[in-house]
């Protein structure tokens, strides 16, 4: 199982949804950088289930960080973040194995790894893993200095009045079912030109992090997909400046791979979460027929807004990895 990325800035994550402990190993990083727990905190609260519509399972989700001088600083050794997990209730998955959740991936874990494989909460799969995600992404951040991220939901449920939100959410959850959403994130400050024109492009790069989180089916950066249904005179974005700012960003702040300077943009598509309460239609490998499902747990209505954090995590550690290569 490779759960390892980077080249420099290198990260590996390991634990379950209802293991004793999810985490993250962060290799790479220079000594000196100073990661007091309190930084950690911002970004793990965002994360944090607390309105309507999301998960009633809380973990304190305090880290334990290991690889510190007694000045709470880099060594240049690995870090060891750890998070605990004590709010679990792995019965109600039970019968999972037995009718796996429509479009889940209880059944290719169980190919893939056996029998024995831990499906508890979505096992490895979970959006529990998230949090060791987050706190990669801190780290990364504090590498990145003078750059800032605005990191916001934009669509949810095919609408993108922010006004409606709550009510798309209130009204899926309160239909035992769930709805997904885009997420946004505009990086400002790089000025590095960061990224090779091919295998190591910013976009290629980016999106493989990207995917990596749980529920991402599509990433897009500038206009994306909008950029095929306009003509190279309506789109291309004009240089206005001897330091190569653009009159418009319909590259989202990267050419040919490499970042030109202008807002990095990207924008991410999270499907709705497959674990609704509403009743299914899936197939029973015990009956050797399709019957109905009741799934149980405790799970989001839309995992998007809670992912946003999550997003702007894994986009950090993308431009840590391209930083230390210069």
């Amino acid at each position: 199982m490779n759960n390892s990325f980077g080249n420099r800035f290198k990260i590996t994550i390991f634990g379950a949804s209802h293991a004793a402990e999810v985490g993250v190993l962060v290799d790479g990083v220079p000594a000196g950088v100073a990661l007091p727990i309190e930084a950690f905190m911002e970004d793990i609260d965002r994360r944090r289930p607390s309105r309507c519509g999301e998960t009633p399972r809380h973990e304190a989700d305090v880290p334990t960080i290991e690889g510190l001088d007694a000045d709470g600083c880099t060594t240049g050794d690995m870090l060891r973040i750890s998070f605990s997990n004590s709010n679990i209730r792995s019965r109600d998955y039970d019968h999972l194995r037995r009718q796996p959740r429509p479009s889940h991936a209880d059944l290719v874990q169980l190919r893939k790894y056996g029998e024995e494989c831990d499906i508890a909460g979505g096992g490895m799969a979970s959006g529990r893993m998230t949090v060791a995600l987050v706190a990669a992404g801190v780290v990364a951040k504090a590498l990145l200095s003078g750059v800032e991220f605005e990191t916001r939901l934009v669509e949810v449920g095919g609408e993108r009045d922010e006004s409606k939100f709550e009510d798309i959410i209130s009204r899926a959850q309160a239909d035992g079912d769930s709805v997904g959403g885009v997420v946004e994130c505009r990086i400002k400050g790089i000025r590095e030109p960061l990224g090779e024109p091919f295998f190591d492009s910013v976009e290629s790069v980016m999106a493989h992090l990207l995917f990596s989180i749980p529920a991402v089916k599509g990433v897009e950066f500038g206009d994306g997909f909008e950029s095929v249904r306009k003509r190279g005179s309506e789109r291309n974005d004009m240089i206005i400046s001897e330091s190569g700012s653009t009159y418009s960003n319909n590259e989202g702040g990267i050419n040919g791979g490499i970042a030109n300077g202008n807002d990095i943009v990207v924008r991410v598509a999270i499907k709705p979460t497959p674990s609704i309460a509403k009743e299914q239609m899936t197939f029973d490998f015990v009956a050797g027929e399709v019957k109905p499902l009741t799934i149980g747990g405790r799970h989001d209505a839309c995992i998007a807004r809670r992912a946003a954090v999550v997003v702007e995590a894994m986009a950090a550690v993308a431009l840590a990895d391209l930083k230390l290569q210069l």
